[in-house]
Protein backbone atom coordinates (compact mmCIF):
# COMPACT_ATOMS: atom_id res chain seq x y z
CA UNK A 1 0.00 0.00 0.00
CA UNK A 2 2.92 2.66 0.64
CA UNK A 3 4.65 1.56 -2.42
CA UNK A 4 0.87 2.07 -4.32
CA UNK A 5 0.18 5.64 -2.46
CA UNK A 6 4.10 6.91 -3.08
CA UNK A 7 3.60 5.91 -6.61
CA UNK A 8 0.27 8.11 -6.91
CA UNK A 9 1.66 10.70 -5.25
CA UNK A 10 4.34 10.67 -7.65
CA UNK A 11 1.79 10.62 -10.79
CA UNK A 12 0.25 13.98 -8.85
CA UNK A 13 3.37 15.64 -8.58
CA UNK A 14 3.88 15.29 -12.58
CA UNK A 15 0.45 16.32 -12.80
CA UNK A 16 0.86 19.54 -11.07
CA UNK A 17 4.02 20.22 -12.01
CA UNK A 18 2.64 20.02 -16.00
CA UNK A 19 -0.56 22.22 -15.03
CA UNK A 20 -1.28 23.43 -11.66
CA UNK A 21 -2.86 22.33 -8.54
CA UNK A 22 -5.95 24.74 -9.60
CA UNK A 23 -6.01 23.20 -12.91
CA UNK A 24 -5.37 19.68 -11.26
CA UNK A 25 -8.25 20.24 -9.34
CA UNK A 26 -10.53 21.10 -12.09
CA UNK A 27 -10.08 18.06 -13.49
CA UNK A 28 -10.12 15.90 -11.12
CA UNK A 29 -13.20 17.66 -9.92
CA UNK A 30 -11.64 18.19 -6.19
CA UNK A 31 -11.20 21.25 -4.30
CA UNK A 32 -7.75 22.90 -4.67
CA UNK A 33 -7.10 22.33 -0.59
CA UNK A 34 -7.82 18.34 -1.09
CA UNK A 35 -4.94 18.18 -3.77
CA UNK A 36 -2.79 20.12 -1.07
CA UNK A 37 -3.47 17.40 1.58
CA UNK A 38 -2.82 14.59 -0.93
CA UNK A 39 0.13 15.94 -1.64
CA UNK A 40 1.62 16.64 1.62
CA UNK A 41 0.62 13.63 3.18
CA UNK A 42 -1.87 14.80 5.73
CA UNK A 43 -5.13 12.98 3.89
CA UNK A 44 -3.75 9.29 2.17
CA UNK A 45 -4.98 9.23 -2.00
CA UNK A 46 -7.68 7.19 -2.89
CA UNK A 47 -7.51 4.21 -4.89
CA UNK A 48 -9.36 5.72 -8.06
CA UNK A 49 -6.41 8.30 -7.69
CA UNK A 50 -3.35 7.33 -9.78
CA UNK A 51 -5.51 6.07 -12.81
CA UNK A 52 -7.68 9.49 -13.10
CA UNK A 53 -3.85 10.78 -12.71
CA UNK A 54 -2.29 8.67 -15.40
CA UNK A 55 -5.04 9.45 -17.68
CA UNK A 56 -4.11 13.24 -16.93
CA UNK A 57 -0.92 12.87 -17.89
CA UNK A 58 -2.00 10.61 -21.37
CA UNK A 59 -4.50 13.55 -21.92
CA UNK A 60 -1.11 15.87 -22.21
CA UNK A 61 0.35 13.72 -24.61
CA UNK A 62 -2.12 14.06 -27.49
CA UNK A 63 -1.64 15.99 -30.12
CA UNK A 64 -4.37 18.67 -30.45
CA UNK A 65 -6.49 18.95 -32.73
CA UNK A 66 -6.13 22.71 -33.56
CA UNK A 67 -2.99 24.32 -33.15
CA UNK A 68 -2.16 27.48 -34.64
CA UNK A 69 0.31 26.17 -36.96
CA UNK A 70 1.16 22.87 -37.95
CA UNK A 71 4.96 21.02 -38.60
CA UNK A 72 6.52 18.15 -39.68
CA UNK A 73 9.28 16.67 -37.03
CA UNK A 74 12.09 14.88 -40.01
CA UNK A 75 15.28 12.83 -37.96
CA UNK A 76 13.27 12.98 -34.55
CA UNK A 77 14.58 11.28 -32.43
CA UNK A 78 13.07 11.37 -29.29
CA UNK A 79 10.94 14.37 -30.19
CA UNK A 80 13.30 17.01 -28.35
CA UNK A 81 12.97 19.50 -31.27
CA UNK A 82 9.18 18.58 -31.12
CA UNK A 83 8.64 19.50 -27.81
CA UNK A 84 10.23 23.14 -28.11
CA UNK A 85 7.30 23.81 -30.80
CA UNK A 86 4.66 22.46 -29.48
CA UNK A 87 4.88 24.06 -26.34
CA UNK A 88 4.26 27.44 -28.64
CA UNK A 89 1.14 26.16 -30.06
CA UNK A 90 2.61 23.70 -32.99
CA UNK A 91 0.69 20.66 -34.14
CA UNK A 92 2.81 17.84 -35.79
CA UNK A 93 1.50 16.59 -38.67
CA UNK A 94 3.95 14.21 -39.95
CA UNK A 95 7.35 11.96 -38.18
CA UNK A 96 10.05 10.80 -39.87
CA UNK A 97 12.54 8.31 -37.00
CA UNK A 98 14.33 5.23 -38.41
CA UNK A 99 16.17 3.92 -34.96
CA UNK A 100 13.08 1.49 -33.66
CA UNK A 101 14.35 2.29 -30.16
CA UNK A 102 13.73 5.62 -30.69
CA UNK A 103 11.01 5.43 -32.01
CA UNK A 104 9.55 3.30 -29.05
CA UNK A 105 10.06 6.48 -26.58
CA UNK A 106 8.72 9.17 -29.30
CA UNK A 107 5.38 6.78 -29.47
CA UNK A 108 5.36 6.75 -25.59
CA UNK A 109 5.67 10.03 -25.46
CA UNK A 110 3.22 11.64 -28.42
CA UNK A 111 0.25 10.25 -29.08
CA UNK A 112 -0.28 11.02 -32.77
CA UNK A 113 -3.03 10.09 -35.46
CA UNK A 114 -0.19 9.60 -38.04
CA UNK A 115 1.98 6.70 -38.13
CA UNK A 116 5.50 7.14 -37.59
CA UNK A 117 7.49 6.64 -40.93
CA UNK A 118 10.72 5.07 -40.97
CA UNK A 119 13.20 6.04 -43.37
CA UNK A 120 12.51 9.56 -45.18
CA UNK A 121 14.70 7.79 -48.17
CA UNK A 122 12.44 6.32 -50.32
CA UNK A 123 9.17 8.76 -48.83
CA UNK A 124 8.00 10.43 -51.65
CA UNK A 125 7.75 14.48 -50.81
CA UNK A 126 4.32 15.18 -52.36
CA UNK A 127 2.91 12.11 -49.62
CA UNK A 128 3.99 14.25 -47.26
CA UNK A 129 1.52 16.62 -45.69
CA UNK A 130 1.53 20.57 -45.93
CA UNK A 131 3.12 22.29 -43.30
CA UNK A 132 3.63 25.60 -42.04
CA UNK A 133 7.41 24.94 -40.41
CA UNK A 134 9.43 22.07 -41.46
CA UNK A 135 11.81 20.70 -37.88
CA UNK A 136 15.21 18.70 -38.40
CA UNK A 137 17.96 17.83 -37.27
CA UNK A 138 20.69 16.07 -38.92
CA UNK A 139 24.56 14.70 -38.70
CA UNK A 140 27.09 16.28 -41.23
CA UNK A 141 27.79 14.31 -44.32
CA UNK A 142 30.30 15.56 -47.02
CA UNK A 143 29.02 16.64 -50.12
CA UNK A 144 30.81 15.66 -53.69
CA UNK A 145 32.43 18.98 -54.71
CA UNK A 146 34.47 18.14 -57.51
CA UNK A 147 31.51 17.00 -59.31
CA UNK A 148 29.93 20.36 -58.83
CA UNK A 149 33.24 21.72 -59.92
CA UNK A 150 33.07 19.42 -63.20
CA UNK A 151 29.45 20.74 -64.19
CA UNK A 152 30.68 24.19 -64.01
CA UNK A 153 33.83 23.47 -66.18
CA UNK A 154 31.27 21.77 -68.63
CA UNK A 155 28.46 24.03 -68.17
CA UNK A 156 26.12 22.13 -67.42
CA UNK A 157 23.41 23.19 -64.98
CA UNK A 158 23.01 21.93 -61.24
CA UNK A 159 21.05 22.01 -58.23
CA UNK A 160 20.94 20.51 -54.65
CA UNK A 161 20.03 17.57 -56.51
CA UNK A 162 23.12 17.25 -57.73
CA UNK A 163 25.43 18.60 -55.14
CA UNK A 164 23.45 17.00 -51.98
CA UNK A 165 22.09 13.83 -53.79
CA UNK A 166 22.80 10.79 -51.37
CA UNK A 167 22.92 12.44 -47.88
CA UNK A 168 20.07 13.06 -45.61
CA UNK A 169 20.32 16.94 -46.31
CA UNK A 170 19.15 16.15 -49.83
CA UNK A 171 15.72 14.49 -48.17
CA UNK A 172 15.64 17.58 -46.75
CA UNK A 173 16.29 19.76 -49.38
CA UNK A 174 13.74 17.65 -51.73
CA UNK A 175 10.97 18.08 -49.24
CA UNK A 176 11.14 22.14 -48.93
CA UNK A 177 11.62 22.11 -52.67
CA UNK A 178 8.18 20.25 -53.10
CA UNK A 179 6.25 22.24 -50.06
CA UNK A 180 7.25 25.07 -49.83
CA UNK A 181 7.17 25.82 -45.82
CA UNK A 182 7.00 29.06 -44.57
CA UNK A 183 9.41 28.49 -42.36
CA UNK A 184 12.35 25.68 -41.35
CA UNK A 185 14.50 24.87 -38.61
CA UNK A 186 17.74 22.52 -38.94
CA UNK A 187 19.50 21.51 -36.24
CA UNK A 188 23.07 19.69 -36.15
CA UNK A 189 25.93 19.46 -34.21
CA UNK A 190 28.69 22.08 -34.36
CA UNK A 191 31.15 20.40 -36.78
CA UNK A 192 28.59 21.36 -39.55
CA UNK A 193 30.39 24.58 -39.95
CA UNK A 194 33.75 23.14 -40.03
CA UNK A 195 33.13 19.73 -41.71
CA UNK A 196 35.55 18.86 -44.79
CA UNK A 197 37.01 22.01 -44.16
CA UNK A 198 33.69 23.59 -44.25
CA UNK A 199 32.42 22.44 -47.83
CA UNK A 200 29.25 20.54 -46.38
CA UNK A 201 28.18 24.40 -44.80
CA UNK A 202 28.69 26.36 -47.66
CA UNK A 203 27.15 23.64 -50.07
CA UNK A 204 24.06 23.60 -47.45
CA UNK A 205 23.89 27.59 -47.25
CA UNK A 206 23.66 27.67 -51.34
CA UNK A 207 21.32 25.38 -51.47
CA UNK A 208 18.47 27.38 -48.97
CA UNK A 209 19.46 30.49 -50.06
CA UNK A 210 20.33 29.98 -53.99
CA UNK A 211 18.58 27.16 -55.06
CA UNK A 212 15.49 27.04 -52.86
CA UNK A 213 15.09 30.81 -52.01
CA UNK A 214 14.89 30.86 -48.61
CA UNK A 215 15.85 33.76 -46.02
CA UNK A 216 18.17 32.32 -44.06
CA UNK A 217 19.96 33.45 -40.47
CA UNK A 218 22.24 30.85 -38.85
CA UNK A 219 24.25 30.76 -35.19
CA UNK A 220 25.89 28.17 -33.05
CA UNK A 221 24.55 28.43 -29.90
CA UNK A 222 25.70 26.60 -26.28
CA UNK A 223 23.03 24.87 -24.40
CA UNK A 224 24.63 25.94 -21.21
CA UNK A 225 22.33 29.02 -20.86
CA UNK A 226 19.38 26.48 -20.98
CA UNK A 227 21.04 23.31 -19.54
CA UNK A 228 23.60 22.19 -16.85
CA UNK A 229 26.19 21.05 -19.66
CA UNK A 230 28.19 22.25 -22.41
CA UNK A 231 26.51 21.64 -25.72
CA UNK A 232 27.28 23.52 -28.61
CA UNK A 233 25.01 23.38 -31.68
CA UNK A 234 24.72 24.69 -35.07
CA UNK A 235 21.00 25.75 -35.98
CA UNK A 236 19.60 26.70 -38.96
CA UNK A 237 16.61 29.21 -39.29
CA UNK A 238 14.98 30.00 -42.60
CA UNK A 239 12.08 31.81 -44.11
CA UNK A 240 9.93 31.15 -47.32
CA UNK A 241 9.87 35.52 -47.60
CA UNK A 242 12.38 37.72 -45.95
CA UNK A 243 11.38 38.69 -42.38
CA UNK A 244 12.51 41.01 -39.44
CA UNK A 245 13.69 37.02 -37.98
CA UNK A 246 16.79 38.21 -35.42
CA UNK A 247 18.99 35.97 -33.12
CA UNK A 248 18.51 38.37 -30.56
CA UNK A 249 14.91 37.63 -30.03
CA UNK A 250 16.44 34.53 -28.73
CA UNK A 251 16.43 35.18 -24.26
CA UNK A 252 19.28 34.07 -22.80
CA UNK A 253 19.49 33.54 -18.86
CA UNK A 254 21.39 35.08 -16.91
CA UNK A 255 23.22 32.37 -15.37
CA UNK A 256 22.72 28.67 -16.78
CA UNK A 257 22.15 26.14 -14.16
CA UNK A 258 24.35 24.16 -12.20
CA UNK A 259 24.61 19.90 -12.10
CA UNK A 260 22.39 19.85 -8.70
CA UNK A 261 19.76 21.50 -10.29
CA UNK A 262 19.11 18.15 -12.33
CA UNK A 263 20.70 15.37 -9.70
CA UNK A 264 18.35 12.86 -7.56
CA UNK A 265 18.86 14.73 -4.04
CA UNK A 266 18.88 11.62 -2.37
CA UNK A 267 17.82 13.12 1.27
CA UNK A 268 14.05 12.01 0.64
CA UNK A 269 12.77 15.11 -0.58
CA UNK A 270 12.21 13.41 -3.61
CA UNK A 271 10.30 10.37 -4.34
CA UNK A 272 11.57 7.35 -5.30
CA UNK A 273 11.97 6.21 -9.00
CA UNK A 274 12.42 3.20 -9.71
CA UNK A 275 14.88 1.62 -11.34
CA UNK A 276 17.09 4.60 -10.74
CA UNK A 277 16.48 5.56 -7.12
CA UNK A 278 15.13 3.43 -3.90
CA UNK A 279 14.30 3.60 -0.54
CA UNK A 280 12.95 6.60 2.16
CA UNK A 281 15.87 8.72 1.04
CA UNK A 282 15.15 8.05 -2.68
CA UNK A 283 18.71 7.31 -3.03
CA UNK A 284 20.48 6.55 -6.80
CA UNK A 285 20.78 2.63 -7.13
CA UNK A 286 24.44 0.89 -6.26
CA UNK A 287 24.32 -0.02 -10.04
CA UNK A 288 25.59 3.64 -11.15
CA UNK A 289 28.51 3.79 -9.02
CA UNK A 290 31.95 2.49 -10.71
CA UNK A 291 33.40 -0.85 -9.60
CA UNK A 292 36.33 -0.29 -8.33
CA UNK A 293 38.07 -1.79 -11.39
CA UNK A 294 36.54 0.42 -13.79
CA UNK A 295 37.66 3.33 -11.61
CA UNK A 296 41.16 2.30 -11.52
CA UNK A 297 41.19 1.95 -15.20
CA UNK A 298 39.84 5.38 -15.83
CA UNK A 299 42.28 6.76 -13.33
CA UNK A 300 45.26 5.02 -14.71
CA UNK A 301 43.96 5.90 -18.33
CA UNK A 302 43.92 9.34 -17.74
CA UNK A 303 47.17 9.45 -15.80
CA UNK A 304 48.83 7.70 -19.07
CA UNK A 305 47.65 10.50 -21.87
CA UNK A 306 48.07 13.37 -19.09
CA UNK A 307 51.87 12.16 -18.67
CA UNK A 308 51.55 12.38 -22.99
CA UNK A 309 50.87 15.40 -22.38
CA UNK A 310 47.28 14.83 -24.36
CA UNK A 311 44.17 16.08 -22.50
CA UNK A 312 42.08 12.96 -22.63
CA UNK A 313 40.58 11.49 -19.94
CA UNK A 314 37.51 11.33 -17.57
CA UNK A 315 35.42 14.12 -16.61
CA UNK A 316 34.54 14.23 -12.66
CA UNK A 317 32.22 16.94 -11.83
CA UNK A 318 30.53 17.94 -8.42
CA UNK A 319 26.83 19.54 -8.41
CA UNK A 320 28.13 22.90 -8.20
CA UNK A 321 29.85 22.52 -11.57
CA UNK A 322 28.43 22.23 -15.54
CA UNK A 323 29.46 19.22 -17.39
CA UNK A 324 30.59 17.92 -20.76
CA UNK A 325 28.41 16.93 -23.67
CA UNK A 326 26.39 14.17 -23.18
CA UNK A 327 27.01 11.91 -26.39
CA UNK A 328 25.60 8.70 -27.39
CA UNK A 329 28.50 6.81 -25.99
CA UNK A 330 27.74 7.08 -22.17
CA UNK A 331 26.30 3.90 -22.29
CA UNK A 332 29.97 2.70 -22.84
CA UNK A 333 31.33 3.91 -19.22
CA UNK A 334 30.04 7.37 -18.10
CA UNK A 335 33.34 8.48 -18.54
CA UNK A 336 32.58 12.12 -20.10
CA UNK A 337 30.36 13.14 -16.91
CA UNK A 338 31.10 11.47 -13.68
CA UNK A 339 29.12 12.64 -10.69
CA UNK A 340 31.65 12.95 -7.29
CA UNK A 341 30.21 11.29 -4.23
CA UNK A 342 32.93 12.80 -2.00
CA UNK A 343 36.26 12.10 -0.86
CA UNK A 344 37.23 8.12 -0.89
CA UNK A 345 34.11 7.21 -3.05
CA UNK A 346 33.64 5.77 -6.31
CA UNK A 347 31.93 8.58 -8.44
CA UNK A 348 29.04 7.55 -10.26
CA UNK A 349 27.04 7.38 -13.26
CA UNK A 350 23.90 9.87 -14.41
CA UNK A 351 20.80 7.84 -14.11
CA UNK A 352 18.54 8.13 -17.18
CA UNK A 353 16.35 10.61 -15.93
CA UNK A 354 18.98 12.24 -15.15
CA UNK A 355 20.60 13.06 -18.62
CA UNK A 356 16.82 13.22 -19.31
CA UNK A 357 16.94 16.45 -17.10
CA UNK A 358 20.47 17.39 -18.34
CA UNK A 359 19.10 17.71 -21.78
CA UNK A 360 16.14 19.52 -20.78
CA UNK A 361 12.88 17.07 -20.70
CA UNK A 362 10.40 17.24 -18.07
CA UNK A 363 10.12 14.72 -15.45
CA UNK A 364 7.14 13.23 -17.00
CA UNK A 365 8.92 12.54 -19.95
CA UNK A 366 8.73 8.43 -19.97
CA UNK A 367 11.61 6.30 -20.41
CA UNK A 368 10.56 2.80 -21.75
CA UNK A 369 13.25 1.32 -22.71
CA UNK A 370 16.86 -0.16 -21.33
CA UNK A 371 19.46 1.99 -19.72
CA UNK A 372 22.18 1.72 -22.77
CA UNK A 373 19.39 2.97 -24.83
CA UNK A 374 18.39 5.75 -22.76
CA UNK A 375 22.16 6.71 -22.78
CA UNK A 376 22.24 6.85 -26.20
CA UNK A 377 18.87 8.46 -27.32
CA UNK A 378 19.65 11.44 -24.49
CA UNK A 379 23.15 11.51 -25.52
CA UNK A 380 21.84 11.98 -29.95
CA UNK A 381 18.71 14.40 -28.94
CA UNK A 382 18.17 17.81 -29.17
CA UNK A 383 17.84 20.26 -25.59
CA UNK A 384 13.80 21.26 -25.74
CA UNK A 385 14.60 24.04 -23.57
CA UNK A 386 17.10 25.49 -26.28
CA UNK A 387 14.79 24.90 -28.98
CA UNK A 388 11.61 26.50 -26.90
CA UNK A 389 13.64 29.84 -26.88
CA UNK A 390 14.68 29.82 -30.93
CA UNK A 391 10.49 28.39 -31.35
CA UNK A 392 9.34 31.58 -29.31
CA UNK A 393 11.78 33.60 -31.72
CA UNK A 394 10.57 32.33 -34.63
CA UNK A 395 6.60 31.82 -34.01
CA UNK A 396 5.68 35.73 -34.72
CA UNK A 397 7.32 35.29 -38.15
CA UNK A 398 5.47 32.29 -38.95
CA UNK A 399 2.14 33.78 -37.72
CA UNK A 400 2.58 36.70 -39.86
CA UNK A 401 3.34 34.51 -43.13
CA UNK A 402 -0.03 32.72 -41.84
CA UNK A 403 -1.90 35.47 -42.17
CA UNK A 404 -0.93 37.58 -44.95
CA UNK A 405 0.08 34.73 -47.35
CA UNK A 406 -2.14 32.62 -49.60
CA UNK A 407 -1.58 28.95 -49.64
CA UNK A 408 0.62 27.69 -52.21
CA UNK A 409 0.05 24.87 -54.27
CA UNK A 410 2.51 21.64 -54.02
CA UNK A 411 5.18 23.83 -56.28
CA UNK A 412 4.89 26.77 -54.55
CA UNK A 413 2.86 28.63 -57.29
Amino acid sequence: MLAESAETVYFLEQAVARYNVGRVAEMLGKAPKTITRWRTGKTPPPSYLAPALQKILDFGRVTPSGGDFTFIDLFAGIGGIRLGFQSHGGRCVFTSEWNTWSQKTYVENFRDAHEIVGDIVPCEAKDIPDHDVLLAGFPCQPFSIAGVSKKNALGRPHGFECTTQGTLFFDVARIIAEKRPKAFLLESNKRLVSHDKGNTFRVILHALREELGYDVHYRVIDARHFVPQHRERILIVGFREPTGFSWDALQFPESGPVLSSILHPENGSELPQPPYTHGAKATVHDKYVLTDKLWAYLQAYAEKHRAAGNGFGFGLVTPEQTARTLSARYYKDGSEILVSRGKNKNPRRLTPRECARLMGFPDDFRIPVSDTQAYRQFGDASVPSLIDGVARAMKPHVMIAISTSPRMNAHGN
